[in-house]
């Protein structure tokens, strides 16, 4: 049960997956920011606008990171079955084949299922947030410029999440930094109408958005479908037969994304929450969620990290090995949640004053990064068990219901009657908001030292 051990091997191993994630995560938050400066020099109606249409285009970032994730726990362990040498190599690396496709055809489905609704009923969308006209009409502006972006965001995702699981880890970093760059540009070019290009403002975001997932999508769908030798997987294994797994694959994998997506929807009813207090509460929060996003990509790369070792080191070494790198990864989450919030403290003000936004919405994010700075500790701790030990053990209906069961019925009611009935300061509402966070993180202690966790996957072949 020791938390912190002399094991260099180990840490090199999570953080060579680790870093590369977490400096992707950190360019795509960067694009996020960006953006959020630029459309904040267009007043706090477009801000809260693309905010809370992001809101809703977050939702089904989520559900892709659900079924990313929920493939991963299967292929991680499936590439350790493939290196374990107890001649379960063929049938495994059917197996992973069988879990990908799985994995794409359903993120295709679900990609279409969000197109839709953003086509037909883009302003009822907006409503769910905000009774404000101007920001529903901006809102509506920014989603039919978003249609088509759902099919390359969630493709590239997913895609990138299972090349991680077998160790590939530089290339969506460094297709990540063309992105960056790509967004950069689209947005400067379209939301100011420079260089020739017309001035779309709100829709210039969204139009730089979907050039910069465009170009993602290009290179990592062709890298996994024309030149990966690891998973080998290729265009015409689209069309391969999966019942074989079918039954094992909604075992492991559907409940992660049953569970993000309860967790998305349960995130986003604190959106709309937000967004019922007011237009400087929700620009406050925007502003805040960026730093807490840039906080927490360290915490987010050793989370993944943590999923896919725990996963290749129970195909491989087995129980014991597991649980005591289990320990240790309880003792980075704890290690890395007080860096972050020592990180937020420090930076909270110097970035709340590049916004150009009231006094009022200054005051409320200065408190809303005192709460972050509290909760971040618990939140780290807790990713890193749910989102990565805990899922890469397979453990993923009981985290499916308990993460969700601490959401619903303590932070989003708690949240409900500080800000609504109590009216308390903005610091206790966030806290509220994210109460769940605390509560997990005692349970997931709890949970790694009964072991029941750790669960058997089979290949699907009888």
């Amino acid at each position: 049960m020791k938390l912190f051990r002399n094991d260099k091997d180990f840490y090199k191993r999570v953080f060579a997956l680790a870093l590369p994630i977490a400096l992707q995560s950190l360019l795509a938050i960067g694009v996020n920011m960006l953006d959020t400066i630029m459309v904040g020099n267009l007043g706090e109606n477009a801000l809260s606008a693309t905010s809370l249409a992001n809101s809703f285009i977050g939702i089904y970032h989520i559900f892709c990171m659900g079924l990313g994730m929920g493939a991963s726990v299967l292929v991680s362990r499936y590439w350790g079955m493939k290196h374990a040498g107890t001649g379960q190599e063929e049938e495994a690396n059917h197996a992973l084949k069988q879990t990908v496709c799985l994995m794409l055809r359903l993120t295709l489905l679900l990609a279409a299922i969000f197109a839709i609704a953003t086509l037909i009923m883009p302003k009822t969308l907006m409503r769910m947030y905000t009774n404000e006209t101007q920001i529903i009409e901006l809102g509506t502006i920014y989603f039919r410029w978003s249609i088509i972006t759902y099919f390359f965001l969630g493709t590239s995702l997913t895609a990138t999440i299972v090349l991680r699981s077998v160790g590939q880890v530089k290339l969506p970093l460094f297709v990540s930094i063309g992105a960056f760059f790509v967004n950069l540009l689209a947005n400067y070019m379209f939301i100011f109408g420079k260089f020739g290009a017309p001035r779309m403002e709100v829709a210039g975001a969204a139009l730089g958005t979907l050039i910069a997932r465009l170009f993602e999508a290009g290179m990592i769908l062709g890298y996994l479908f024309f030149k990966d030798n690891k998973i080998a997987f290729k265009l015409k294994d689209m069309f391969m037969k999966t019942s074989s797994l079918l039954a094992e694959y909604i075992r492991i994998s559907i409940p992660v994304l049953v569970s993000d997506a309860i967790l998305a929807l349960g995130n986003n009813s604190v959106a709309i929450v937000i967004g019922h207090l007011g237009a400087a509460f929700v620009a406050a929060n925007a502003i805040t969620t960026v730093t807490q996003q840039m906080s927490t990509v360290v915490i987010q790369g050793v989370s993944q990290a943590g999923a896919i070792v725990t996963g290749q080191t129970l195909g491989k070494e087995g129980k014991e090995k597991t649980m005591t790198q289990g320990w240790m990864f309880l003792g980075l989450g704890l290690g890395l949640g007080t860096i972050s919030a020592l990180f937020i403290m420090a930076v909270s003000n110097p970035i709340i004053s590049t916004y150009n936004v009231s006094q009022e919405t200054v005051d409320i994010a200065r408190q809303l990064m005192a709460s972050i700075s509290f909760i971040i500790i618990f939140q780290a701790t807790n990713s890193i068990m749910t989102k990565g030990v805990l899922r890469g053990g397979g453990d993923t209906k009981m985290l499916m219901i308990t993460d969700n069961v601490f959401l619903w019925v303590v932070s989003i009611p708690a949240g409900i009657l500080a800000g609504f009935v109590f009216k308390w300061p903005a610091f206790w509402i966030y806290f509220c908001l994210k109460l769940d966070q605390v509560i997990k993180t005692i349970w997931c202690v709890f949970r790694l030292k009964s072991e029941k966790w750790i669960k058997n996957i089979s290949t699907g072949k009888k």
